[in-house]
């Protein structure tokens, strides 16, 4: 099923992640699991998509800048491109 596929491109891509130095918060990593979750039932996250719930209850974009800062295009990039893989 997609959604099996989704969580296991997702461990791998965090595991990827975290082999070198960075590591993510706790925080950082339930804003990664909601993500994977709305993309495994939604196929493609984009910036307008944390004006939704979740997001939005958690503090929308906003939140998401001050948790990744100048990653956070990058990261929603190789996710949506990783875990759809």
């Amino acid at each position: 099923a997609y959604n099996k596929t989704v969580d296991r491109n997702f461990q791998d891509w965090v595991f990827k992640k975290q082999a070198g130095t960075l590591k993510f918060t706790e925080e950082q990593m339930a804003w990664l699991r909601m993500i994977k979750e709305y993309i495994a039932n939604s196929f493609h996250i984009d910036r307008d998509d944390f004006e939704l719930s979740p997001f939005n209850a958690h503090g929308g974009l906003g939140k998401l800048w001050q948790l990744f800062g100048e990653k956070t295009d990058e990261i929603l990039n190789e996710l949506n491109e990783e875990l759809a893989a």
